[in-house]
């Protein structure tokens, strides 16, 4: 995960060292968890899945079996197929096994890094259908909640969807916006499409409304909170400019979801030239994450 999910946008350009101090500022002092010392320019490490501990992998088995039995009914399928075949479950998975499958998908390959990076680095990665995934696991104490993504989260809530050829071109075409995002000045912007599709987006399917948003799908407690009919938290259809003006919260359950159709939607809606769209929101006011507005219609969760 990029680095721009701390509070603001940084300096990109930076050297390791002044990225980490910078990060470490933006986060009110906390310091990154991640081994940063072996990373190389483009903050790619080696996985060393030897090093993994028993305790690990039984955290990851813990893991996995929570959200598997949470997931039937309120997960997409494509996610539940794809995660079915990659055959996961057993422990910390080896990143070059599912990586292999993955290039034989859908052209897409996965390298560890050592947690957050510069939004730079990252979107030249996944502009070259490559997906960063931490290598470190939580702790047992943060079972429920942890604030940087760790491997489970990149790994069991991001790599299955990108199986899905549609969902992997819609990846690579962001990598791509966000490259130029950072010449226009539209990164803080296209920040939030990333947040409402890929980490907390909801698709519309002939059974109800379903998950395919890796922060949830990864989340023991949001999986089951965001399609509760009696939550708090809106559920709108997806306008691209809209979702560009909504804040998000990065500290609890969403306020808002915003749902798609298909992710052909999602790829089409999203093949434009941003451009104008960064210069006319520089004049429009700024969204609460809870913001309804006139005419938008509320979607409500089937279960």
């Amino acid at each position: 995960m990029p680095a721009f999910f701390l509070k603001e946008t940084m300096d990109t350009t930076v050297s390791n060292e002044d990225f980490l101090a910078t990060v470490a500022e933006k986060s009110d002092g906390a310091a990154l968890r991640g081994d940063y010392s072996k990373a190389d320019a483009h903050y790619v490490v080696q996985q060393d899945w030897a090093a993994y501990t028993e305790a690990e992998h039984e955290l990851w088995r813990k893991l996995y079996q929570r959200q598997l039995e949470l997931l039937p009914g309120r997960a997409c399928d494509e996610f539940i197929e794809a995660l079915h075949a990659m055959q996961i479950a057993d422990g910390i998975p080896k990143f070059e096994t599912t990586s292999d499958e993955l290039f034989k998908a859908t052209g897409w390959t996965i390298v560890a890094v050592p947690g957050l990076i510069p939004e730079l680095t990252f979107f030249e990665h996944l502009a070259n259908r490559r997906f960063p995934v931490t290598v470190w696991l939580r702790k047992p104490e943060e079972f429920n909640y942890i604030v940087e993504p760790d491997v489970f989260h990149d790994f069991f809530g991001h790599v299955p969807l990108l199986f899905n050829p549609v969902f992997a071109d819609y990846m690579q075409r962001y990598g791509q916006g966000g490259l130029k995002a950072m010449q226009l000045g539209g990164l803080d912007q296209l920040a939030r499409l990333y947040w409402y599709t890929v980490e907390f987006g909801l698709i519309n399917t002939p059974q109800g409304l379903r998950i395919y948003g890796a922060g949830i799908l990864s989340s023991g407690g949001e999986v089951e909170y965001c399609l509760q009919a009696g939550s708090k938290s809106r559920h709108i259809r997806l306008d691209v400019e809209r979702c560009l003006c909504t804040l998000y919260k990065i500290d609890s359950y969403q306020e808002t979801y915003f749902v798609i159709d298909s992710y052909q939607q999602l790829f089409d809606d999203t093949a434009g030239d941003f451009t104008p769209l960064y210069e006319k929101i520089k004049h429009l006011e700024t969204l609460h994450a809870n913001s309804l507005l006139p005419g938008e219609v509320e979607l409500l969760p089937a279960r």
